[in-house]
């Protein structure tokens, strides 16, 4: 039985869109313009569709907020946290009207009719055929990213999220558990995709976002696409899956053993030394966070181990990734990365070793910055599954 799904209240939304004004009125912004996406979901819990119809999240810092809508869409705008309960004003636009004019409007009346010379932020993802329009309706204005403001905000998660996120990673462990408790032997990567995906959803996801299953040569892909490649005894699989759950993502990866019921088929001693190698720096990463430690020292952590055995070369990406409303956003867990994890942040931890052309390992787990320490959000045994398949 899925359990009573955790929410986040109207308020803070509301306090979130007040935030935004206030550190966008400090670093001299006129107006932030957010469109359709996780800056929008975030600030407004408007989980928008991404239309050639302009809808937009208008924030003057000198003036009101309005969500600004086409009218086919107004009735889902106004059932969005803030504007159900009367914090957000929703304006809808007619076919044929001139959508982006009237947020310029907003912006202008909020500023005194003029925002010539003015700083205009948007938000990072927002669609050419929108951002050209609105540089017109307000001309003079520079236009630049929002993410310095926005990504000050979403890069530290409250209690609700981080309830979402744990929500999201324990449902996908309950379908690791399944998948490698089921039948894989003589089945197609992509047929098992499948099944994760309507595993994903049946376990509470609103979405199943994505199911990496590497089979052997193809498990040192880090992002292979599950292909019509058998699925055969005595080689090892690399699962990584994830989707969503209240807009939170979950991702994990585990690597399975298939011996198909026979130990003639087990791993050899090279695969199990190196996965050794591999959990060991996993746990190690996973160790060292704590406040105050930058995520350049994360990374270092995971990679140390797997050099001192050899096997630098074959661990060729990022430590890890944030996670939230965005599969991958800040911070990410990499070299150079000199900003110091604060309570809160979540993110991925998720060293691998790739033989290309032979095979390859991978753990991951979404961990939390606690006060003191890590909290791993994924219970899902980190050991190699030998699986019957």
């Amino acid at each position: 039985m899925i359990s009573t799904r955790p929410t986040i209240p109207a308020d803070r939304f509301r306090e979130r869109m007040t935030a935004a004004r206030d550190l966008a009125a400090e670093a001299g912004f006129a107006a932030i313009l957010v469109g359709t996406g996780a800056d929008m979901r975030y600030l407004a819990g408007y989980p928008a569709s991404s239309l050639e119809r302009l809808t937009m999240l208008v924030i003057p810092t000198a003036g009101d907020w309005a969500l600004v809508t086409p009218r086919l869409e107004a009735t889902p705008a106004r059932l969005c946290p803030p504007a159900a309960a009367g914090t957000l004003p929703v304006v809808a636009w007619e076919e044929g009207d001139d959508a982006h004019g009237l947020v310029g409007r907003v912006v202008r009346d909020a500023n005194g009719g003029s925002v010539t010379a003015g700083r205009i932020a948007v938000s990072d993802d927002l669609p050419a055929r929108h951002l050209l329009r609105l540089q017109e309706r307000l001309a003079g204005a520079r236009f630049e990213l929002a993410s310095p403001i926005l990504g000050r905000l979403r890069i530290v998660k409250d209690a609700d999220e981080i309830a979402l996120l744990t929500e999201a990673a324990r449902a996908a462990d309950r379908v690791v558990a399944q998948i490698a408790s089921g039948r894989l032997v003589g089945r197609t990567e992509a047929d098992v995709a499948r099944e994760v995906n309507e595993r994903l959803v049946a376990e509470g996801h609103d979405h199943a976002e994505f199911a990496i299953v590497g089979s052997g040569p193809n498990s040192a892909s880090p992002h292979h696409g599950a292909s019509d490649r058998v699925i055969r005894v005595g080689e090892p699989i690399v699962l990584d899956i994830g989707g969503t759950i209240g807009g939170y993502g979950s991702d994990i990866t585990r690597t399975l053993w298939v011996t198909g019921g026979d130990p003639a088929n087990a791993p050899d001693e090279r695969f199990r030394h190196l996965f050794g190698v591999l959990q060991g720096a996993q746990a190690a990463a996973t160790r060292a966070i704590r406040p105050g430690v930058a995520p350049d020292a994360v990374d270092a952590a995971a990679r140390r181990p797997i050099e001192a055995e050899g096997y630098g070369d074959a661990f060729f990406h990022r430590t890890g990734h944030g996670i939230g409303l965005e599969g991958h956003e800040d911070p990410y867990i990499i070299v150079g990365n000199m900003e110091p994890l604060r309570e809160g942040m979540a993110f991925s931890v998720e060293p691998g070793i790739y033989l290309i052309g032979e095979y390859g390992a991978r753990i991951e787990d979404i961990v939390v910055c606690g006060p003191d320490g890590p909290i791993a959000l994924n219970e899902a045994p980190r050991d190699l599954y030998l699986v019957d398949g």
